[in-house]
């Protein structure tokens, strides 16, 4: 596992680093750090900027696995069009990696826009700002892949999807809860990622813990880009591409990533229990 990374974007950018700017997106250093910056975007083109510590790594040797803590100073240009985040997660859907695309696993602060719908716990935010765990390579979670059918089926009946959707998502490792989001002013974002527990703070103030999150290992990954997706528990699936009138960003002034310790915040909850 690396040495802890401790990072305040000064041209130019570490070798650790891996910028991807796709459709007009860019990376730019700055006085305050690093901008991702989408200028505008048209829906017939895919528009990404991003920065990640994983491409052309095969997942097996992704970076990051707990126990670790995530510390992000953050700010955003406010309103956004498509999805933006950072944290943790496996790149599931990138082929040129591994063999074949791999099930998602991820432990994030993250963002959809409208018409984005992802509600993946129950009574979830289905866009908007959350905080989320969700991992779907644990046994456990492929237990469930035969009964895949007659879940969303039974999912369709408001009195059953309360019944059935909790323990699926249990299996799923599935956690998620919606924060005030990213905004124009600067603000600490920390993550407490052990391997059985996980706690989300904003400027210290705790706003999620969960004993589901991802077991790893798992690639850092920033982001702002220009896509929407559907995703529910009831069978509702659907992408596009979104127009991004004006310009939007994501502004990163200092990342640390901590990994082997093990957090207090584990033993005061482990003395609550």
């Amino acid at each position: 596992m690396p040495q802890t990374v401790e990072e305040t974007f000064r041209a130019p950018l570490a070798p650790r680093w891996k910028p991807i700017q796709v459709g007009g997106g860019q990376l730019i250093v700055t006085e305050a750090g690093l901008r991702l910056l989408l200028p505008r975007a048209q829906h017939t083109h895919y528009a990404n900027a991003q920065l990640d510590d994983y491409a052309g790594l095969p997942r097996r040797r992704f970076p990051w696995r707990p126990p670790l803590q995530l510390t992000v100073r953050a700010r955003s240009s406010g309103q956004l069009t498509g999805t933006a985040g950072f944290g943790f997660w496996n790149h599931p859907f990138a082929p040129t990696l591994d063999a074949v695309p791999a099930l998602p696993a991820a432990i994030w602060f993250f963002y959809a826009s409208p018409p984005s719908d992802m509600p993946l716990a129950l009574e979830g935010p289905g866009c908007g700002w959350k905080v989320a765990c969700l991992d779907l390579t644990r046994p456990a979670a492929l237990a469930w892949a035969p009964l895949a059918p007659p879940v969303v089926l039974l999912n369709q009946v408001p009195v059953l999807y309360r019944h059935i959707w909790p323990r699926v998502a249990r299996s799923l490792r599935i956690s998620e809860t919606a924060f005030t989001g990213v905004g124009e002013q600067w603000r600490t974002y920390t993550l407490q990622w052990q391997p059985d527990y996980a706690r989300f703070a904003v400027d210290g103030v705790t706003i999620m813990e969960t004993d589901r999150p991802p077991h790893g290992p798992l690639g850092f990954v920033a982001w702002v880009d220009s896509q929407w997706a559907i995703v529910t528990p009831r069978g509702q699936f659907g992408w596009g591409l979104l127009d991004v009138a004006t310009p939007q960003w994501l502004d990163l002034a200092h990342i640390r990533i901590e990994p082997g310790r093990n957090s207090p915040y584990m033993n005061d909850r482990e003395s609550r229990l």
